[in-house]
């Protein structure tokens, strides 16, 4: 067996990435376009023969070269990887595979958490990390209940509503007020990735503050178990449309299993009128959902001066140095954030952003 060297890909090392690229190509993968660390198996003669990377708390983008497949490199690549997540105080990993090779994972300790057949796998290092988060949310859904037992009136019917809130705008609370008309308890699942120009802390208290005065809700956390679609992989897939659907029926396998254990039947959105993105996802929510036996409502966007609110709108406005004119699209608590000392460094970010519209 040959031996090898295992070392950092740096993104300044041109001949490295461009043998990563070269490997991932050959191995049906496209290089994913959010990675915090590479790392590459070499031969003697520097030639890039496995590799894997890391975002957050996933590992990604993992390939050997078929030629040298058979000799346990993509093991030492895993291990190495979950190693450097240890060293950096990231404990609980996730990864995203093919099916074809959730058997390998498998045999390295992660376990299945749901998956798309023919597509994708999305697996963890913890055993019982999905049915302890399950527990959690039952948990603190009667916590919750308990300190508002108003809620509890009609609770046979329960809904839910997965937001990312970047930020919390009057839409938003539109949504939520027409949603929870439509059934006896809400659960509000508030995207907790920090990958938004808004903190997740600072998003989730807004959420709260945005929603008082309308009874009957409960708030969650997903966790890493309602996938963003930044952190969504799409090096599996060579064109968009599939990207988003396999993004879209994964969400839906993870969360048919949360309406099972928090007894939901039915899930909301909003209409989408400008993101294609979004709009595609939403048409996937409401082919599967059915499929599982729970119902989808789309609610159509609360409008200002004949023009749908979306938070996207809010981001560029507050882009563009308008800050002022948020004021009508959004929650007044949402606004005094943006006016205030505590926002400015939020505000600084957005102004600095490359893009802030999603498409």
């Amino acid at each position: 067996m040959s031996e090898y060297t295992l070392s950092p890909i740096f993104p300044s090392d041109r001949r490295a990435m461009r043998q990563l690229d070269q490997l991932l190509e050959k191995e049906g993968i496209q290089r994913d376009g959010h990675l915090d660390y590479t790392a590459g198996l070499f031969d003697g003669d520097y030639r890039l023969v496995a590799t894997g990377s890391c975002f957050g708390n996933t590992l990604r983008c993992m390939a050997v070269d078929s030629a040298c497949q058979g000799e346990g490199l993509l093991n030492q690549i895993v291990t190495h990887l979950m190693e450097y997540e240890y060293e950096r105080g990231i404990l609980d990993l996730f990864l995203y595979t093919k099916c074809s090779t959730a058997l390998f994972f498998k045999s390295l300790g992660f376990y299945e958490i749901a998956r798309v057949p023919d597509r994708v796998v999305f697996m963890e290092n913890r055993k019982t990390g999905f049915a302890s988060y399950l527990e959690d949310l039952k948990k603190e859904t009667e916590a919750q209940l308990n300190t508002a037992p108003e809620s509890l009136s009609g609770r046979a019917v329960q809904g839910a509503v997965v937001i990312n809130a970047n930020p919390f705008t009057l839409g938003h609370r539109y949504l939520i007020e027409e949603a929870r008309k439509r059934c006896g308890l809400l659960h509000i699942f508030v995207v907790s990735e920090d990958v938004s120009l808004i903190p997740y802390k600072v998003r989730r208290r807004l959420v709260e503050e945005g929603c008082r005065g309308i009874s009957g809700l409960v708030f969650h956390e997903t966790k890493s178990y309602m996938i963003s679609s930044s952190t969504f992989p799409s090096y599996f897939f060579k064109d968009e449309d599939t990207v988003i659907r396999s993004h879209g029926e994964l969400d839906i396998a993870v969360f048919v299993q949360i309406a099972e254990a928090l007894e939901i039947c039915c899930r909301f959105a909003g209409e989408e009128p400008f993101s294609r993105v979004t709009r595609l996802y939403n048409q996937v929510m409401e082919e599967k959902l059915p499929q599982a036996g729970l119902d989808f409502i789309q609610i159509p966007r609360k409008e200002t001066d004949g023009s749908p609110i979306s938070a996207s709108h809010v981001r560029k406005l507050i882009q563009e140095g308008n800050t002022d004119r948020i004021r009508p699209l959004v929650p007044e608590s949402t606004w005094k954030y943006f006016a205030s000392e505590e926002g400015a460094e939020t505000v600084k970010r957005i102004r600095e952003a490359e893009e802030v519209i999603h498409y």
